[in-house]
Formats: structure tokens, sequence, C-alpha cells
């Protein structure tokens, strides 16, 4: 088994692009398809002349080297004096573009965030596909992972990488034409005769980089798999916290804490141990690039020590040298000590690169399984709800309606009946457009003119004026119609906090939720309601309220409720009960019911 094989199957991600270059060019298509690519393309030609501004300076900075030192070697205090005042010129425009350099670098990386960041969003966010992709598997797992932490770092990675790559070429470009001048006349005796070697110093920088270049990507190699698998592990822990806060209530009621601790202490102890792999590779990486740079310091003099005692050469010149050295070998060695980086970079990459891929792939496969299993004829166009031979099948369960025909027209309530497990949200999803996987006939009048409500009411964070319009703006309707619907459902006791941001899912119960959401439906006025087991969530005080609304002021809606029927309720005149069956791998094989 290749080692990328075993990295997808640990970071539980579909294979990505054969190639680097490959998973490159996915990026910089989705980048280009969020409209900021303009902005990205003056920045980096702003960069691109920040930089070489800054290496010519960098140039004219050794370059002054020479007679500085010069002078301090003759003891020449005006020339010294002179030297100075050229150095804070050549200081004071370096520190301009340093400053100016610093900026652009971080706007460069903000924006490489909000274009990945919008990209993915709104891919992610087409229409049922975040939830078809939450079906298919690990991949579907933390999409907020992905899309924050993996999006940040990939984009300030590529800034800093994209950045030092063209800086460290540049200059390399600069100072080695500098470093080959200085090393002509440089002759070897062997063998009783003396050969000149062009170029001796440049070779010598080459080889000192490209030896520790080597090294280090040997040593380092393991640390690109060992970042990807420290990233899902991560992932999957924060996981775990966030979902142990969200159900802190049953828990306790479960007297759970010991198994979620030690649930939590699985997890977490999978992340010291990958962070403890990537701590020695680290280590171990660490004596190249360590050891390169502490030798760094004299390897300029020693490269230059047999010019400066053969020759007539200045400690200016000497000094001048070690400085176009240290700049050539320098620029090299960015390749050295970013290996680390590189890899982290490589790791990142791939994670953002198959999320997309897979968000893609997820309306292919679901394509590729309707062809393939059962075919539903839907359409959504039509003036009432009708449902005809109805058969929606999975590996668990089957269901399907007796008698098979449903009709139901304005004002009309239907009440689809089923025990427990008898698949009832399994047919709202089929109802709503989100589960497919089934053959028969649905009409449903337009998706503006429906509603569905499902068991449990999604009530976004943030303002609770927000959480009422949903998905709409506030600004859609007035305060007033807002607290005249609040007052209706009983929650008039929130009109004061419409202004107020919280996390309403959890500071209102289950009965007040379902509540809301029939404020929201006298706002955006349906012609028809979809109900999963929504009756039954009220307590008796709202569900009296709530069928008094449906006969009284939305009297004129169609309903098509689903439920057990738990709560007798004399909003439906008619019954029609879910039968269910054993499920069949003949349909929809290997993928679970929702």
């Amino acid at each position: 088994m290749d080692g990328r094989r075993t990295l997808v199957e640990r970071t539980g991600t579909t294979a990505p692009p054969a190639r680097l270059g490959a998973q490159i060019r996915d990026t910089l298509g989705l980048f280009r398809s969020s409209g900021f690519g303009r902005r990205a393309a003056l920045l980096v030609a702003a960069l691109v002349g920040v930089i070489g501004l800054t290496a010519y300076m960098q140039i004219r900075l050794n370059a002054w080297n020479e007679p500085f030192y010069d002078a301090l070697t003759r003891k020449d205090m005006a020339a010294f004096v002179t030297q100075l005042g050229v150095f804070a010129v050549l200081a004071g425009v370096l520190l301009v573009l340093n400053v100016s350099q610093l900026w652009l670098d971080q706007t460069m990386k903000l924006t490489l965030r909000r274009g990945l960041f919008r990209a993915l969003v709104r891919d992610w966010m087409a229409p049922g596909r975040a939830l078809r992709l939450s079906r298919a598997g690990k991949i579907g797992e933390n999409p907020d992972q992905r899309l924050q932490a993996d999006v940040d770092q990939l984009a300030d990675l590529s800034a800093a990488l994209g950045i030092g790559l063209f800086q460290a070429t540049l200059l390399l470009g600069s100072f080695i034409g500098v470093l080959w001048q200085k090393s002509e006349g440089f002759t070897l005796s062997f063998g009783g005769q003396s050969h000149e070697i062009p170029g001796f110093m440049v070779w010598c920088a080459l080889f000192y980089a490209v030896a520790a270049s080597w090294l280090s990507w040997r040593v380092g190699r393991p640390l690109v798999a060992l970042r990807a698998e420290e990233s899902a592990r991560e992932a999957v822990l924060r996981f775990d916290l966030v979902r142990i806060s969200e159900a802190a209530g049953r828990i306790a009621l479960e007297r759970g804490e010991r198994a979620e601790t030690s649930r939590i202490e699985t997890s977490f102890a999978g992340v010291v141990g990958i962070v403890e792999a990537v701590i020695l590779a680290t280590a171990n990486l660490t004596w190249v690039t360590a050891g390169y740079g502490w030798f760094t310091l004299v390897a300029p003099i020693l490269v230059a020590a047999p010019f400066y005692f053969t020759s007539d050469m200045s400690i200016g010149e000497l000094m001048m040298v070690a400085g176009a050295f240290t700049q050539v070998q320098g620029s090299l060695r960015w390749f050295v000590s970013n290996f680390a980086v590189i890899a982290t970079w490589r790791a990142t990459l791939f994670r953002v690169t198959s999320f997309h891929r897979a968000v893609l792939a997820v309306d292919r496969a679901e394509a590729a399984a309707e062809a393939a299993g059962p075919r539903i004829d839907r359409r959504e166009d039509a003036g009432r709800i009708e449902i005809a031979g109805l058969h929606v099948v999975t590996p668990q369960v089957g269901v399907r309606l007796d008698p098979p025909e449903v009709i139901v027209g304005p004002g009309e309530r239907v009440l689809l009946h089923g025990g427990s497990g008898s698949g009832k949200t399994l047919l709202f999803d089929t109802l709503a457009g989100l589960w497919t996987r089934a053959e028969g006939h649905i009409a449903m009048p337009p998706p503006d003119r429906v509603m569905y409500l499902p068991t449990r009411a999604y009530v976004p964070p943030g303002r609770l004026d927000l959480a009422l319009c949903y998905p709409e703006p506030a600004e859609r309707y007035g305060h007033d119609q807002m607290v005249a619907a609040l007052d209706a459902v009983g929650l008039g006791h929130l009109a004061a906090a419409l202004g107020e941001s919280g996390r309403w899912d959890q500071l209102l119960g289950q009965s007040d939720k379902q509540c809301l959401v029939f404020a929201r439906a006298l706002l955006r006025c349906p012609d028809w309601l979809v109900m999963d087991d929504v009756l039954d969530q009220l307590d008796p005080e709202a569900l009296t309220r709530i069928e008094a609304l449906l006969q009284g002021r939305l009297a004129r809606l169609g309903v098509l409720g689903i439920g057990d029927g738990a709560t007798p309720s004399p909003v439906f005149g008619r019954v029609v009960q879910i039968v269910a069956e054993p499920g069949s791998a003949r349909h929809g094989a290997g993928t679970a019911a929702p």
C-alpha cells in the first residue's frame, strides 16, 4: 500500500489529485471563482516591485561593506563618517521597503483567505450539498476544520512560501554574479600543477546548500504525513468537545460524565501520540537546520580565506565577498529552513483540495446512485400536494403509505401516522427533497409556498429577530409584525429581546423553539406546512394555542403532518398509515438513512 493511500485512510479524505501541480491548479481555480483574483493580482504586482527594489538596495548595502571596512583599516575618519551617512540612507530606504512588504504580505494572506473561504462556503452551501456531504463518510466530518483552520493556514503558508521563494530566488540571482566575479583567479594546486576553478565560491555555496537541502529532505519527509494526521486528530478532539458541550444536560441526566471523560481522554491520547511523533520528527530535522545555521556563521570566511591570504584582497573586499556568500547560501538555505513549513503546507493543501473535491463529487455520486437505484418522479409546480405509489427503501427500513395515494389541497389537513421506527423522518426528508432514493410520484407546490417543519426546530445563534425571520433578513418585516407573531404563539415575553444576541437554540426549550417556528410561519405566510412530529414536541398549553392558530388564523393553510398520534389533535381531518417494511440492500446500498 503506497504512502498516499495510507494518508488518505488515516485522514478520512478522498484521494487527492495525483500530483502537487494538479492540487495547486485546483486551488487557483477555486480562488479565481471567488471574485478576489483582480485584487490578488494587484497585490502580487506590488510585492514584485517592492521585493525587486529591496534586492537592489541589498546589493548596494553589500557593496557598501568594501569602502566602509577599508576606511576602518586605513583609520580614515572622514571616509568613515561619509560611509556612515551612506549607510543611514540605505538603511532608511530598506526600512520603508521592509514595512511596505510586511503590509502587502499580511494583506495578501487575508485576501487569499477571503477568496478561498468564500469559494469553499459557496460550493459547500449549494442547495442540499452540505447534507449530502455529511452522509458521505469521514470526508464529511468536521467541515469547520477545513473551512476555518485549514483555509486560514493554507492562505498564510501559501503567501509566506510564495513570497519567500520569489525573494530567495531574486537575491540568489542578484548576488551569485557578485560572488562569481570575486572568485576569478582562484587556483587549486595538486599533482604539481595549478588548476583555475571559475566561480569557486559559487560552487562552494551551491554544494553547501544542496547537501543541507538533501539531508533536510531525507530527515524531514515523514513530517508531511504526520502533520496531516495531526490536523485530523485535532479535528476529532474538537468535535467531541463541542458535542459534549451541546449535550451537557442529557449527559448529566444519564450520569454519563465518566463515559464521556473516557471518550475525551481516548481522543486526546490520539492527539498526544501524533504530537509526540511530530516533536520527534521536528527534533530530528532541527539537528540539520540548526547545525547548518551555526556553521553558516563562519562558512563565508572559511571559503574566502584562501583568497585573502594568497592575494592582495583588502579586508573590505573580504567582508563584501563574505556578505555575498551569505546572501547566496541564505537564498539557497530558504529551501532547507522551510522544509518543515513546506511539509505543513502540502498537508494543508491536501486537506483543502480533498474537501473541495468531495464537495463537488457528492452531486455526481448522488446522480450515479439515483441512476443505479429507484427513481422518483418529483415536480414542484403543483397547486396541491400529491403522493402516489411512494416507496422509500434503505438498507435499514422501507416506507410506503396505506392508502398509496394522498392528496392535500388548500386548507386540507392530513396526518401520516406511524409508530416509532417506522421511518417517519425518512419520509419527511423524501417529501422535502432531501432524500431522493425512492420510487413513486410526488408533486409539491413551489418551494416558496411550502414550509417544512422538522422534529427539531432550527434556531440559529445571533440576534433573536434574525432567528425569528430566518432565512430572510429581519429588515423584511416590521418590528410590530414580529411582536404580533410572537404574541400569537405565546412568546410575547420575548418581544423585548428581539435585538439581543445569544444562543437561542440553547436558551429556548424544545416547545418554545417550535412555537418560534410557527411565529416564523405567520411572518412568511406560506400556503402549505409539512410537519415532522412537530405537535408532539409542544407542551399542553402551547399545543392548545397552536391548534387554535391552525384552525383559526391559519385555517387557509394545507397541512401535511407526520407523527405517531400520541397526542390526538383535532387539526387533522384525515389519517393515512405509514407502513414500515424491512430494508433492502438493493436500494441505496451502503448509504445510511438520514
